[in-house]
């Protein structure tokens, strides 16, 4: 039998359980240790540390709310710009071929957390489905966090020029 280390997951099992690290990332000044990818006046965009996919990303408002009906007009289109941008670094430094976004509102639709709106932006890629899943309940990640970042962040100064 082969087994599956993953013993950065760890980090995520660490974590107190009310821990809203979405807030963090919008009030640090260090981007690279949250992972965040660009900010706007009202909106950031951020890598997901414990992705269900390799090139997870997040858009966030900075104010934090849990329902769009609470974000003004100027926050939601900056927060779906970043999702644009979000779809643009992930086409080119990952080649995705299409995409799931969404936004989980509440905890019984699986909002992480659920009182911080956030905007799901999923890479997928046709046949990219596979049989670990199913049978181990177990994901396979194909790149690390560190090193995407890097390569995403480089993309995103460029784009941006």
């Amino acid at each position: 039998m082969k087994t599956l280390w993953a013993p950065w997951r760890f980090e995520y099992f660490e974590q107190p359980r009310l821990r809203d690290f979405l807030s963090e990332a919008a009030r640090t000044s260090d981007d690279a240790a949250h992972l965040v990818l660009a900010r706007r006046k009202n909106s950031f965009l951020i890598m997901n540390r414990y992705p269900y996919s390799v090139g997870h990303l997040i858009s966030v408002p900075y104010r934090k709310v849990g329902e769009l009906k609470d974000l003004g007009e100027n926050e939601i289109a900056e927060l779906f710009s970043l999702v644009v941008l979000g779809q643009k670094l992930l086409r080119t430094v990952m080649k995705a071929e299409g995409f799931n976004i969404g936004i989980n509102v509440g905890e019984c639709a699986g909002a992480g957390v659920p009182d911080h709106l956030h905007v799901h932006i999923v890479p997928r890629w046709s046949g990219d489905t596979n049989f670990m899943p199913m049978l181990t309940g177990t994901r396979v990640l194909s790149q690390g966090l560190a090193d995407l970042y890097g390569k995403l962040l480089a993309a995103s100064k460029e784009i941006e020029k």
